[in-house]
C-alpha cells in the first residue's frame, strides 16, 4: 500500500509540478550551459548506494575536498542555488526517485556514506527502510543551511547540532510509521512551506502522543537553542570529523 501511495503520488506530482520544475530547469542550464541536474550519491536501505536526482544548486566541479555539509552562505551556490534551496524545489526533482522506487516520499532522509558510516548500532536501522523526501526531522530542520552558516567545520557542526536529533526523530518515526502518520507527514510538509510555526507545532504534539523523549520533543519545537549532543547508541558528543 505505502509503495502503491509512492507511486501514484510522485507520477501525478511529476505532472502537476511541472509549470515549476520546467522553468526551473530553464533558468539553471541558462545560468553557466551546464547541466540542470546533479546527480548525488545516497545511501537507501540496506546500506545501497542509489543515485539521487537534485536540481544543481552550486557551481560545477566544486573542490571535492569541500565540506559534504552546507551552510547557507556557501560560496559555492549559484544565485539561482540560492532559490533552490529556498524553496526546496531539489526535494520535488526527487519525485523521480520514489517513482522509480530508490526511495519514498516519507522516511529517514537518506545521507552520504561518509556519514553513514559513522552510524552507531542503533543509527544504523534508519537504513532498514527506504530513505524519503520527508519525515520529522525534514520538518524540523528545513532550516539546516542556516544553522550550519558561519560554521567553520559544517560537518563537524552537523553531527553535533543536528545529527543527533534528525537520527532520533528518524527513530521515532521508523517505531510508529503507518499509512496515515506518512500522509500526515506530507500534509505537515507542505503546511510548513507556508506556516512553519503552526507545522512545528504539530510536530510537537504528535510527538508527545507518541511518547518521544522530552528532551527530543523540546529541540522539535526549535524554540530554544541547539546544543551539542550524543547521537542515537553513543554516550560521547562527536569532537572530530
Amino acid at each position: 500500500m505505502k509503495r502503491g501511495l509512492d507511486f501514484i503520488a510522485s507520477f501525478f506530482g511529476l505532472l502537476i509540478f511541472s509549470p515549476i520544475l520546467l522553468p526551473v530547469i530553464g533558468l539553471i542550464w541558462m545560468h553557466d550551459y551546464k547541466s540542470p541536474f546533479y546527480i548525488a550519491l545516497r545511501v537507501g536501505k540496506d546500506g545501497k548506494e542509489f543515485k539521487m536526482i537534485k536540481f544543481r544548486s552550486m557551481i560545477v566541479n566544486q573542490n571535492q575536498n569541500a565540506p559534504e555539509s552546507t551552510g547557507a552562505y556557501d560560496q559555492r551556490i549559484t544565485p539561482i542555488g540560492h532559490f533552490i534551496r529556498k524553496f526546496k524545489l531539489d526535494e520535488l526533482s526527487q519525485l523521480w526517485n520514489v517513482l522509480i522506487g530508490d526511495m519514498s516520499l516519507v522516511g529517514p532522509r537518506p545521507n552520504v556514506k561518509s556519514e553513514t558510516d559513522l552510524y552507531t548500532n542503533v543509527e544504523r536501522k534508519l537504513l532498514s527502510v527506504k530513505p524519503g523526501i520527508t519525515d520529522f526531522s525534514s520538518i524540523v530542520f528545513s532550516d539546516e543551511a542556516t544553522i550550519l552558516a558561519n560554521k567553520k567545520n559544517p560537518d563537524l557542526a552537523y553531527n553535533q547540532f543536528i545529527r543527533p536529533w534528525k537520527s532520533r526523530l528518524g527513530l521515532i518515526y521508523l517505531e510508529n510509521k503507518t499509512l496515515l502518520l506518512d500522509i500526515q507527514l506530507i500534509f505537515c510538509t507542505v503546511l510548513s512551506v507556508l506556516r512553519r510555526e503552526t507545522a512545528l507545532a504539530w510536530i510537537v504534539r504528535k510527538l508527545q502522543k507518541l511518547g518521544a523523549d522530552d528532551n527530543v520533543v523540546i529541540v522539535s519545537s526549535r524554540k530554544i537553542e541547539l546544543y551539542p549532543f550524543p547521537p542515537p547508541g553513543a554516550n560521547n558528543i562527536v569532537v572530530e570529523r
